[in-house]
């Protein structure tokens, strides 16, 4: 097994155990991912409105700030 390969595999174990054990953690994942959904629904329109654009920037900063706190605390774990 190549060892970008390891690294990879025990990075998703550490999330994996980290969606299990830590709350903060699997709501910050979650939120993150909901949000990628509502910006990929967004995004799909023929037409934005200018709601529809403002909606699409407030809901990446919300989408940055929650794999901010992602990547914070997978970096306390490492």
């Amino acid at each position: 097994m190549p060892q970008g390969d390891k690294m990879a595999t025990k990075e998703e174990e550490l999330i994996e155990r980290l969606m299990r054990e830590n709350e903060e953690f699997s709501k910050a994942k979650k939120a993150h991912s909901e949000l990628a959904g509502q910006l990929e629904e967004l995004e799909k329109k023929p037409f934005l409105t200018p709601q529809d654009e403002t909606e699409i920037k407030i809901l990446k900063k919300k989408k940055l700030a929650y794999k901010d706190k992602v990547e914070e605390i997978l970096i306390k774990y490492r």
